[in-house]
C-alpha cells in the first residue's frame, strides 16, 4: 500500500492497524543532538489518548511509546528513529456483525474497490488510531522546532454549533476541549452530552497557530509552504475542509481589503496567514480545518451489504462522539511535520 509516507528531508513512514499488534512510525532525516526521550513524545501522546473528554471513545488505551532506535543517551543520533505503540484494548468482536456491511462514512466501500480486501476490524488502516503513530513523529518534529523557538498551537473554535467567542491561549489547557474560551467550552460539554444521548456525532473546526516561524520557508511553485500544510492536514482522517489565513473570507474582500500592508515594524495584519507566494512571511501562521463528524453512530442508517443487498446498520461500539478534542493534537503534530520539513530544506540552500 503506497501513501504511508510524508516529507522530503524530514520523512516519516506509518505503519500498523487500529486492531492488530500496534502502530508505529519510522522517522528518516532527523539531525543528531536533538535532545529527545520517551517522555518527550508521551506528553503528545497522552494528549490523544482515548478517555479525556466525555466525546471520547472509552477503548482504554494506555499509548505508551517505545524508542526502538535512533536515540542514545537522551540525544538523537541522525540514524532513523523508530516509535512503537503497542494495541493493549482492542476489541474485534464488536465489529464483526459489520464485517459484510459498509458503513456509511467510512472508507469500507473504497478501500474494498481499490484492494479487493479490507480490515473490517475497526476499520484498519484507515482508522484514527493511525494517527497515533504520527503524533508521535510530530513529537521529534517539535523537539527540532524548540532549537528554533517555533511554538504550535491548536485549539478548538467551534464544535457542535458552539463558537469560541474569545481566544485566550492560557485557557487552552484549562478546559478539556481544548478551547480558547472557557464560556463556549461549558457550553460544548453540554452539547456533546446531549447529542450523545441521541446516538449521534458532531463536528467543529480547529485553528492551528505557529508562532516564531522564520521567514524564507516554502518553495514558490509545487511545494509551497501552505499546499504542504493543506496537503499534511488534509491527510488526517477526520478533516474535510482547510483554510489559511482569511481563508475563504478573503473571497469576499477587496484587494485594498485583503492585502497585508507592510511597514518598517513589519506587516499590519495577517490575512496572508504568515504565508505569501508559498513563502512563510514571518507572521504567524494561521490555519483552520473543518472536522466532519464521527460517523460510527448508533442511529440506524441504510446501506448494502458487500453483494450489493440493501440493509440498515447502526454502529454499536466503543466510539468518539466528536474526533475533537483528540484530533487537535493530530493537526499540531501534522503542521509540526511539515515545518520541520521545511526548516531542514531551507538550512540545506542557505
Amino acid at each position: 500500500m503506497p501513501g504511508n509516507t510524508f516529507g522530503t528531508l524530514f520523512k516519516i513512514s506509518t505503519w500498523g492497524e487500529s486492531h492488530g499488534k500496534g502502530v508505529g512510525v519510522v522517522i528518516d532525516g532527523c539531525p543528531p543532538m536533538i535532545p529527545l526521550d520517551e517522555t518527550v513524545v508521551q506528553s503528545m501522546l497522552d494528549r490523544r489518548r482515548p478517555g479525556i473528554s466525555p466525546a471520547s471513545t472509552s477503548r482504554k488505551e494506555p499509548d505508551k511509546a517505545i524508542i526502538m532506535s535512533g536515540v542514545f543517551e537522551g540525544m538523537t543520533t541522525g540514524t532513523p528513529i523508530m516509535i512503537m505503540i503497542c494495541n493493549k484494548d482492542a476489541d474485534s468482536k464488536a465489529y464483526k456483525p459489520y464485517a459484510d456491511l459498509f458503513r456509511p462514512g467510512h472508507g469500507d466501500m473504497t478501500y474494498m474497490a481499490k484492494y479487493g480486501i479490507r480490515d473490517w476490524r475497526g476499520g484498519g488502516r484507515s482508522s484514527a488510531r493511525e494517527t497515533v503513530a504520527r503524533v508521535a513523529a510530530g513529537a521529534v518534529a517539535k523537539a527540532l522546532l524548540k532549537k528554533e523557538d517555533i511554538k504550535i498551537w491548536a485549539y478548538t473554535i467551534e464544535l457542535g454549533g458552539i463558537k469560541a467567542k474569545t481566544q485566550d491561549l492560557t485557557a487552552i489547557r484549562e478546559n478539556i476541549f481544548y478551547c480558547p474560551d472557557m464560556n463556549a467550552a461549558k457550553q460544548m460539554e453540554k452539547r456533546i452530552v446531549d447529542i450523545k444521548k441521541k446516538g449521534d456525532s458532531l463536528g467543529g473546526i480547529v485553528e492551528i497557530l505557529a508562532q516564531n516561524v522564520p521567514p524564507g520557508l516554502g518553495d514558490p511553485v509545487f511545494d509551497k509552504l501552505d499546499a504542504d500544510l493543506a496537503k499534511g492536514l488534509m491527510s488526517i482522517g477526520a478533516v474535510k475542509g482547510i483554510e489559511i489565513g482569511a481563508g475563504f473570507k478573503a473571497a469576499s474582500m477587496t484587494g485594498s481589503e485583503n492585502n497585508d500592508s507592510i511597514t518598517p515594524d513589519g506587516f499590519s495584519s495577517n490575512n496572508a496567514g504568515g504565508v505569501l507566494a508559498g513563502i512563510s512571511n514571518g507572521n504567524d501562521i494561521v490555519a483552520r480545518v473543518a472536522v466532519k463528524p464521527i460517523p460510527s453512530i448508533a442511529i440506524e442508517q441504510k446501506t448494502i451489504d458487500r453483494s450489493g443487498n440493501p440493509k440498515t446498520i447502526s454502529t454499536k461500539g466503543r466510539h468518539d462522539i466528536s474526533a475533537i478534542p483528540r484530533i487537535n493534537v493530530v493537526c499540531e503534530a501534522m503542521v509540526s511535520l511539515v515545518l520541520a520539513d521545511h526548516l531542514l530544506r531551507q538550512k540545506a540552500i542557505s
